[in-house]
């Protein structure tokens, strides 16, 4: 994944060590910490800034990768097979840079790693305790990304909202690095302005105790960051700034916006960045100017599209879209390279069956057959997929929407009735899907993941190859069930094709129908990899697709 600006390889902060950027909330959650956090970094990224930003989580588990979507949205996964909360997905799409799994810390995490410090008796004996030792090990995470002299910033997403019981440890590791080095670390507070309509009025107050909140931990913030439906005037910022004790000019407005993709341009317009500098001590004269150009060449081709397509989203937990969160992302990148609307039909799998199908599928002009686990909603899937085969629909397949599309192939096309998936029906006679025998011996469910990257030969002639341009591409993964090469011949023979193979393991990883329109399906996830200025040849290739389609 290319850098997006021509970043010097010499750090830019006159030769200091990485500045540091905590971003808390405060009033409300969902209010947009991240998005603010990836506007902040975008904007230093393009005066050739080298930054990074890394999530703290403070709920217990682990990592967010045995929380059901509706829980928490989507899970992404980084580069080295990480598990973490989806923001880091914004992070990505934003800065065109890959994270790691340095980049999201849980609360599960820091304690696993200071009960097993504890267990090997790194503590020589003494009491573990919060304070040094949980925020001592916060601290230590905080700073690996900061540990080689890499980064110019590294900004720090607290999770939750200022007050959260869970949160006070994170909170109090940040008050410490403030008083341990003042000049390289900085407090932004993302906070809410409500508007009363019934008065007439934007209200100060919620922000106000919000700070205080703060101020009772030991944390003055430097910046506010105010979320509002309305401009705030003069008198507003004036009054917030006394009240908060912060300059006038660190009130930054953060006003609703259209899409998430003028965030940075908004923050730029209110000098977000040029406040950071100056509190850090750039001399903002000489600090390297903006370049946005490519930016608003995106924003420009995605406000503007020449022409729509109607894509099915098939999955089980379109309720909440943040499940799915990364694929709508890829679709708006791909959407906006080809100057094209996409008009989304979010469409619950459990909700087709044989007598709607034709009424719920019909006006599609592509079908995408989205990730999941579990056996709730697999038919829909089923059905969704012989229906874009046999109609000569373009699909799109993605990991369990692959899985599916191959049951559904030997089922309808070579004629293995009970063929299926072992994760659904353990003991069927054809199991097209399936474990590996050497994941079969693992007892531990998280051991039998394939997750993080992996590499992917493409078949020479086939529409794979066409579409990457290249004879071999690296890909992410998150799945436990593959392909089961036993089948592989049958399949090929009635005209699905393996065009995708993991060069190590032989492992299937791209299936194609070559008669059909168009007709894809891929084990791993390239949606992970897509972003605003690198949109994934995949997604580009099936809008467009959809797009002759709908023609």
């Amino acid at each position: 994944m290319p850098n997006d600006s021509a970043q010097s390889s010499d750090n830019l902060t006159s030769g200091r060590n990485s500045r540091y950027i905590f971003v808390t909330g405060g009033v409300s959650s969902s209010l947009g910490k991240g998005i603010i956090s990836a506007s902040l970094a975008k904007l230093l990224q393009a005066r050739g800034y080298k930054v990074t930003i890394q999530k703290l989580d403070p709920y217990i588990n682990v990592d967010p990768g045995t929380l059901n979507p509706y829980e928490h949205g989507e899970c992404y996964v980084t580069v080295d097979g990480a598990e973490t909360d989806l923001d880091l997905g914004h992070y990505e799409r934003f800065l065109n840079v890959c994270t790691t799994q340095s980049n999201n810390i849980t609360t599960g995490r820091i304690y696993q790693s200071v009960i097993n410090k504890e267990r090997r008796g790194e503590y020589l004996g003494k009491t573990v305790q919060i304070i040094p030792h949980i925020t001592d090990e916060i601290k230590r995470c905080v700073q690996i990304l900061g540990s080689e002299n890499e980064f110019d910033f590294i900004i720090t997403e607290i999770g939750g909202t200022v007050g959260d019981i869970e949160s006070l440890p994170y909170i109090e590791a940040v008050r410490q690095m403030k008083w341990e080095s003042p000049e390289d670390t900085l407090v932004i507070h993302l906070t809410l302005i409500p508007y009363l309509s019934a008065a007439g009025e934007l209200k100060t107050k919620p922000t106000q105790h919000s700070v205080k909140q703060l101020l009772e931990f030991g944390v003055q913030p430097d910046i506010l960051v105010c979320r509002t439906e309305h401009e705030l005037n003069a008198g507003i910022r004036s009054k917030l700034a006394r009240f908060c004790n912060v300059s006038p000019d660190s009130v930054i407005q953060s006003i609703d916006a259209d899409t998430i993709y003028d965030v940075p341009l908004l923050m730029k317009d209110e000098k977000l960045d040029e406040v950071v500098l100056k509190k850090i001590g750039v001399d903002i004269e000489s600090a390297p100017t903006a370049d946005l150009s490519r930016w608003h060449d995106f924003l420009n081709r995605y406000k503007n599209p020449e022409r729509s397509v109607k894509i099915g989203l098939i999955g089980k937990y379109v309720e909440l879209k943040d499940s799915y969160k990364s694929i709508t992302e890829a679709l708006d990148h791909a959407g906006a390279e080809l100057k094209t609307g996409i008009e989304l039909d979010w469409i619950h799998s459990e909700q087709i069956n044989e007598g709607n199908i034709e009424e719920r599928l019909g006006g599609l002009d592509g079908i995408l057959v989205a990730p999941g686990f579990g056996s709730r909603g697999i038919e829909g899937k089923l059905l969704s997929i012989k229906y874009a085969r046999t109609k000569d629909v373009p699909f799109f397949g993605i990991c369990l929407g692959m899985q599916c599309a191959v049951v559904e192939f030997a089922r309808n096309v070579i004629g293995l009735e009970e063929a299926h998936s072992t994760e659904i029906k353990e003991y069927t006679p054809h199991p097209v899907i399936d474990l590996m025998m050497e994941q079969k011996s693992i007892t531990d469910m998280g051991g039998t993941m394939r997750l993080g990257e992996y590499p992917c030969d493409l078949k020479e002639g086939s529409k794979a190859r066409e579409i990457y341009g290249v004879d071999s591409v690296e890909e992410r993964h998150r799945h436990r069930y593959e392909f089961n090469e036993t089948y592989r011949s049958q399949f090929e023979e009635a005209g699905m094709l393996a065009t995708g193979i993991n060069p190590v393991s032989g492992l299937v990883e791209i299936v194609e129908i070559r008669e059909h329109k168009y007709f894809i399906a891929s084990q791993f996830h390239p949606e992970y990899a897509s972003t605003v200025l690198a949109p994934h040849p995949l997604f580009i290739s099936f809008v467009a697709a959809s797009v002759k389609n709908a023609k």
